[in-house]
């Protein structure tokens, strides 16, 4: 099955999505929620606005949509899940770094983009596997 693969990004005022691998996919909001929403309602109108033949390849058969986010916008998206001394402990990176790369004042190098990813992905992993 193909992915749609939109991209979330933060400005200091919005969120801005937009499908990386299909024209014409695009959305912004002044949160995620918002964005993701804009963007699918976008897909929805390019769908409705146009005859099938001139849709883009990949929505015109079967696919998924995997959302993708830069480290700033993730940790925006999850300020009110997660607080900077938890993230501190899932990650082993310091607050104050960490409240720099969520304002976006600084960007991660790869190495602590990395360290962030594998985090999360083993808490998630962690609670998937969790039964009560």
């Amino acid at each position: 099955m193909e992915k749609l693969i939109i991209q979330i990004g933060a400005s200091p005022d919005f969120f801005g999505g937009f499908a990386i691998n299909c024209d014409g996919v695009y959305g912004s909001g002044k949160n995620v929620e918002e964005c993701k929403g804009n963007v699918l309602e976008g897909l929805r109108l390019l769908k409705e606005s146009r005859p099938i033949d001139q849709w883009p390849e990949l929505i015109k058969g079967e696919y998924e949509i995997e959302f993708r986010y830069d480290v700033q916008s993730i940790l925006s998206y999850y300020a009110n899940v997660f607080t900077k001394p938890a993230l501190e402990r899932l990650t082993g990176i310091n607050q104050k770094q960490l409240h720099h790369y969520a304002t976006g004042l600084k960007k991660p190098r790869e190495p602590q983009r990395r360290k962030i990813e594998d985090a999360l992905h083993k808490l998630g992993s962690e609670l998937l596997s969790v039964h009560l």
